[in-house]
């Protein structure tokens, strides 16, 4: 076993399930070390450090032990780095498994095309619809993704982030959170994460004070919030 198999194991602390599970588990690690291995984040981080880490939350920090969940989150991303990987997935893991993984990727990255106007409403409709457990795997990658921000060098984008932080993801994580204890616990995580970040950046020179169309940005203000204006 290399090291990145053991660290995807520990991951998943998979001692304890069922030899099928663990078959399945060395299956998605194996799919995960390959599909996610030519590919690195604009941080400049091999990719499979990211779902590594969204598996480590779900586990470790919002109470997930189900290893169908945590296999997910490993290959949360596959579909919206490699589109064409559905099929394999499918022949491997199964077409339910699939298409599981394509309910919470973008439309437009699974059509494998550019993204459009509509694109970023379709992907807000798309998760609001996800059931508690794909949301759950959605809300971890917005948790890691927060506290990974700072490492970016894209300021447009991590403004962008920001924004739909606190518009669209905390507005659902909260309005889902009596969906599950686990979506409970996501929702006090997201927020204080983004409570932090936004402290950090009042009291630190990592600044994004203006996002792409030139409003105030001014930290600890969502977007939304009227005290922006005054």
């Amino acid at each position: 076993m290399t090291d990145l198999e053991r660290a995807i194991w520990s991951a998943f602390d998979a001692a304890g399930w069922e030899p099928d599970q663990q078959t399945t588990a060395r299956t998605c690690a194996a799919i995960a070390m390959t599909l996610y291995g030519r590919h690195t984040r604009d941080q400049g981080t091999p990719y499979i450090e990211h779902p590594m880490a969204v598996v480590a939350i779900l586990r470790e920090e919002l109470g997930v032990g189900c290893p169908t969940a945590l296999v997910t989150g490993l290959l949360h991303d596959v579909l919206e780095v490699n589109p064409g990987a559905r099929n394999l997935i499918g022949r491997r893991l199964g077409v339910k498994f699939a298409n599981r993984l394509a309910e919470i990727t973008p439309d437009h990255r699974l059509e494998q095309r550019a993204k459009g106007s509509g694109d970023r409403q379709a992907w807000r409709e798309k998760t609001a619809a996800l059931e508690p457990v794909p949301l759950l795997i959605r809300l971890a990658d917005r948790i890691h993704n927060t506290r990974d921000l700072a490492n970016s060098p894209d300021l447009v984008r991590r403004a962008r982030f920001l924004d739909d932080l606190a518009v669209f993801y905390l507005p659902l994580a909260e309005a889902r959170r009596t969906d599950s204890p686990q979506l409970s616990a996501a929702y006090r995580v997201l927020r204080h994460e983004y409570d932090t970040h936004q402290e950090e950046k009042r009291h630190g020179a990592d600044r994004v004070l203006h996002g792409p169309d030139g409003q105030d940005r001014r930290p600890g203000l969502p977007p939304n919030d009227p005290q922006r204006h005054s």
